[in-house]
Parts: C-alpha cells; sequence; structure tokens
C-alpha cells in the first residue's frame, strides 16, 4: 500500500509550528482518531493538514510561471534571444518549455543544445509573424 503523499506536509509543519511530541499526538487524536501520522487515513490527514493550516501552517507552493533557465555561457546569448521573444509576444516560460518538449520531446528549454535552441528562436520568430504584439501590426499592404 503506498505512503499517504500528505504525511511529508504533516511533519513538515509540525516542526515549523514548533509542535512538542505531546501536543502534537494530542493534535493527532484530535484531528485524525490517531496517535501516529502512519496510522492516518488519507481522510484524517486532509482533517490534520487544514487544522495545521488554521493554526499557522503555510504550505509552499509552486510558481506556475516557471524560472528562468541557468545556461552556460555559451547558450546565454540564445536563451537571452528567447526571452526577450517571449516577454515581446507576452508569453511564460512554460511556452517555450512547451515547444521544447513539442519539438524535441525535451521538457525543458534549458536542457536543449545549441541547435535546437537556434530552432526554438526560429519558432518564436514565425509565432511573432503570425501573431503581432498588439500595437505592433504590420501596416504593409
Amino acid at each position: 500500500m503506498p505512503r499517504n503523499p500528505s504525511l511529508a506536509k504533516i511533519h513538515i509543519a509540525k516542526k515549523e509550528l514548533g509542535l512538542d511530541d505531546e501536543t502534537y499526538r494530542a493534535m493527532l487524536q484530535q484531528h485524525g482518531g490517531v496517535t501516529s501520522s502512519k496510522d492516518l487515513t488519507p481522510l484524517g490527514a486532509a482533517r490534520v493538514l487544514q487544522h495545521l493550516e488554521k493554526s499557522g501552517f503555510k504550505p509552499k507552493v509552486k510558481a506556475s510561471y516557471g524560472k528562468r533557465p541557468n545556461p552556460p555561457a555559451r547558450r546565454a546569448a540564445l536563451i537571452r534571444k528567447i526571452e526577450a521573444q517571449l516577454t515581446h509576444a507576452g508569453r511564460p516560460w512554460s511556452y517555450a518549455d512547451a515547444m521544447a518538449q513539442r519539438m524535441f520531446k525535451i521538457v525543458k528549454v534549458d536542457w536543449l543544445d545549441e541547435e535546437q535552441l537556434g530552432k526554438i528562436v526560429a519558432a518564436l520568430a514565425i509565432d511573432a509573424k503570425r501573431h503581432p504584439a498588439q500595437g505592433q501590426r504590420e501596416t504593409d499592404g
């Protein structure tokens, strides 16, 4: 039977809130119906986590936009170009990561080699021509 993924959060909350063992076990008994976290059901774990959050525990949330990659120096210029293209188009880094996944079956732009990065730059340039930014539309006829 797989371990309950909430157990790690419960133990982190215990440490962050500074709960001593006696207080912790009393809280587990009151909100989860057990005296040891390993005996918690998923519903009991959810109740315990809810109580810990009401008591001041703030679980860390992953950023939805992602962070800018940190490439080696020789590829930095291509990464800066991609960043500029994304900024101009108003798109997050996850858009470029999705392109890398779709084009090369590689999850992150940061993991691409120089040739692949060049192809992402080219694809973003094509995308920019297809979808000009607001106020930047071509007036040629």
